[in-house]
């Protein structure tokens, strides 16, 4: 039986997942953008995503294999790229049957492309580690490395880095992995990619061959500052209804721990979320949330499956009326502020139980 009764949803707004795209897509011309898809479409849905993105992008990226098969079964057509890269000797025969891209990041993975029976022809990429400490090669092993491959592969190869400071504007590190990357290829004139949402936007010296574009497309800031240099729109919005009002007396508390009390006559609107539906057990006190087109404050714990917010101030409150979490009206940076968090966390954290509307 396909029936819900509560009315909290995560409507996503796939015009503008598009009009995301291409705004940011025109920042870096010269490259191609590459659209990341992982965890889910951060959260968005991840079939639905990539089909309303697929043959529009040069290809679409995820965090591992077993991600990338979820959206050929759904026939998405696009190649698609596995920024974890194999995980076994198995993964590259998998990824010449379905057109995978796959990023090579330590000797175990050259070890096993270069024992491929036949040569594996897929497309490669190599990380190259160049200040994150992460995931790549150093800069020392990519000559040694490069000439244990035969030409055939060396065509299709991709030199990569990942940024460990891109949001920080004023931060000199990024401008540094740029140069030793930079350095890496002068020697070998591969394609590159560097640049993540946050470098797309305000490093125009890391826009590559191709680019990475993640949170971003899906209308939340990379960057640490709160306002973009452009307009982009929020795919998500995660929205509840009202369920319980209450009136409280001066003193009266409200949810587990009596962590609030009321210090004047009060107003307490029941919104069906909680944090098993991904809603921050982390907000404080005051977090707000948008209400009849004004701000409401949460106020006491966040519950499994409810929170409560002081609406003492606003008028004409009913039950079933909308509440909105962020999105639209109210930046998911917001909250994230607020619960001690980033807004990747909030959004790729909307659980399963939350069901999707997709507007088109």
């Amino acid at each position: 039986m396909n029936y819900i009764s509560r009315k909290t949803l995560a409507i996503i707004n796939l015009p503008a997942l598009i009009s995301n795209y291409h705004c940011l897509a025109n920042l870096a011309p010269q490259s191609e953008t590459i659209a990341v898809i992982k965890a889910n479409a951060y959260g968005h849905g991840a079939i639905t995503v990539a089909k309303h993105l697929d043959n529009m992008v040069p290809a679409l990226a995820v965090a591992f294999i077993d991600e990338a098969l979820v959206l050929r079964e759904a026939g998405i057509t696009s190649p698609i790229l596995i920024l974890e890269g194999p995980l076994s000797e198995q993964d590259f025969v998998i990824a010449s049957k379905h057109n995978f891209w796959l990023m090579l990041h330590n000797g175990a993975q050259i070890d096993w492309l270069i024992k491929q029976t036949p040569i594996y022809s897929g497309k490669l990429w190599l990380k190259v580690d160049t200040g994150m400490n992460r995931l790549g090669l150093m800069p020392s092993q990519v000559s040694n490395i490069l000439a244990t491959l035969p030409s055939q592969q060396l065509k299709k190869l991709v030199l990569c880095t990942h940024f460990s400071n891109a949001e920080e504007l004023d931060n000199p590190k990024t401008l540094l992995q740029i140069k030793r990357l930079t350095q890496v290829n002068q020697i070998h004139g591969c394609k590159k990619s560097l640049a993540n949402s946050a470098g797309i936007i305000n490093w125009r010296e890391s826009h590559g061959d191709y680019n990475r574009l993640g949170i971003a497309l899906y209308g939340a800031t990379p960057l640490l500052a709160k306002k973009l240099p452009i307009k982009l729109i929020p795919v998500m919005t995660l929205q509840s209804t009202v369920i319980s009002i209450r009136k409280l007396n001066i003193g009266e508390s409200v949810g587990y721990g009596e962590t609030w009390q009321a210090k004047r006559p009060s107003i307490i609107a029941t919104i069906a979320i909680g944090y098993a539906d991904g809603y921050p057990r982390s907000a404080k006190v005051g977090t707000p949330v948008w209400f009849k087109s004004q701000l409401a404050p949460l106020v006491g714990r966040v519950s499994m499956d409810m929170i409560t917010v002081d609406i003492t101030d606003i008028d004409k409150v009913e039950l079933g009326d909308l509440v909105e979490l962020w999105g639209e009206s109210l930046a998911i940076e917001t909250v994230a502020e607020y619960s001690n968090t980033i807004n990747y966390e909030l959004l790729t954290r909307v659980s399963a139980r939350v069901p999707k509307k997709y507007t088109l």
